[in-house]
């Protein structure tokens, strides 16, 4: 089941950040390294976008203003990512539970 909601976590973020679809079942720590790596290149070359991807997912205004604010700099993009995993996965799993 967790396979099931990580696959459908990640396709959700997948089309926000247009990362390539040949992806296939992967670990939650593997989902989190390419989206990581996606708002990487983000945050050095389309703040803006990135600003829109977490908008359009939901994170909360709150949420981002301190990961930008209080996250270390090598960490960002994890904490980023992470907190995008996090809010798209609880998506998924209310998606779930009331269909």
């Amino acid at each position: 089941m967790d396979q099931i909601i990580n696959s459908e976590s990640f396709e959700l973020i997948r089309k926000e950040l247009n990362l390539s679809d040949q992806v296939v079942s992967l670990s939650e720590e593997e989902y989190l390294k390419i989206i990581s790596k996606a708002i990487h290149e983000m945050l050095n070359r389309d703040f803006e976008r990135l600003l829109q991807v977490c908008y359009r997912i939901d994170l909360g205004e709150e949420k981002l203003k301190k990961i930008l604010n209080e996250s270390d700099p090598d960490h960002l993009a994890l904490d980023l990512a992470h907190a995008l995993w996090t809010r798209q996965k609880q998506k998924v799993e209310i998606r779930r539970r009331y269909s």
